[in-house]
């Protein structure tokens, strides 16, 4: 085992997981360690809702995410949600779709399946995320979930061809489920530009993955049912200085399955954001009581993948 420890060594990855838990010095472009996320934001009355749940609470949101996906949300919604969030200088997070779960195979809901995804299945399913990453960036999209490494590298082949924008922020989703520091950093190599690690690692294993990427950390510190509903709020300070640049992120635990959402269940989403809202209120105070050092990114800071109204067009570079 020595010797297989000293040849991870080699090659610049931990040799074990880091139970002393090392402070990390790596920053945000504006020097911050956290940022704040709001996941599940379906559709601009949600993404309202949380935003007038956050000045009542005096929360800071940094990043809005979604899951429904930018195919299921018209130009004038896309539009509306890039408004709103390039007002208050956020980012606003998109899932590509179709994808796994949206394809017409049953794989991906088989027990022995379920490894299989959100990815996609055929190169037709590849054209079709690739349409929908064109469509929310021409409509001032900047940034966009992916949960397919072949996507990933293509996003990255995307914006050296000026397809997609250079500072179109590619966030990789929670279930993508790279859990180790070598598998997470070849996912920074192949183009992740966020990263949201499995929700159930312990502090000493995500600590081993911060000494070998530079990149940002996006991780659940309240978790949906189905990625295992844990609620650690109290390790957010322990979070944000070992991982640092570090999204914090809020899920809520016991709620319903709202995907692929709509207007039919538009009132149950925008009270599941005022929640969400009010749970990193209460993770917020565990960060001013135990960590009250820790930087906090400001709105429209560099690296934040803010909307731009207006249309993007290809690079003819």
């Amino acid at each position: 085992m020595k010797e297989t420890r000293e040849f991870l060594k080699s090659l610049g990855y931990p040799s074990s997981d880091l139970y002393d838990l090392p402070t990390s010095t790596k920053r945000f472009p504006d020097g911050a360690q956290y940022r704040i996320e709001i996941p599940s934001v379906e559709g601009p009355r949600a993404l309202q809702a949380a935003l007038e749940e956050a000045d009542r609470l005096g929360v800071t949101i940094h990043r809005v995410s979604q899951g429904s996906g930018i195919m299921l949300l018209t130009d004038d919604e896309i539009r509306e949600m890039c408004q709103i969030c390039a007002n208050r200088g956020m980012e606003l997070s998109l899932f590509v779709g179709p994808r796994g779960t949206w394809d017409i195979s049953a794989q991906p809901f088989t027990s022995s399946g379920k490894v299989v995804g959100l990815r996609h299945e055929g190169i037709d399913q590849l054209v079709y995320a690739i349409e929908d990453l064109k469509r929310g960036a021409s409509l001032g999209l900047r940034g966009a979930l992916v949960a397919d490494e072949g996507l990933l590298l293509l996003t990255k082949e995307m914006k050296k061809q000026g397809i997609l924008p250079q500072n179109f922020v590619v966030k990789v989703s929670v279930q993508m489920m790279a859990s180790n520091p070598v598998s997470i950093k070849l996912m920074a190599e192949l183009g992740a530009d966020t990263y949201n690690v499995p929700t159930a690692l312990t502090l000493p294993k995500l600590a081993a993955i911060r000494q070998v990427i530079d990149i940002p950390i996006d991780i659940y510190v309240e978790v949906p049912d189905g990625f295992g509903g844990f609620i650690r709020h109290y390790e957010i300070p322990e979070i944000i200085r070992i991982l640092s640049p570090v999204y914090i992120k809020f899920g809520l635990r016991n709620h319903p399955d709202v995907y692929p959402s709509g207007r039919h269940l538009e009132s149950i989403n925008m009270d599941l954001c005022r929640e969400r809202v009010r749970r990193a209120a209460l993770g917020m105070r565990i960060i001013e009581q135990y960590y009250p050092e820790a930087v906090m990114s400001e709105l429209g800071a560099e690296g934040l993948g803010v909307p731009v109204i207006g249309s993007f067009k290809k690079s003819t570079v």
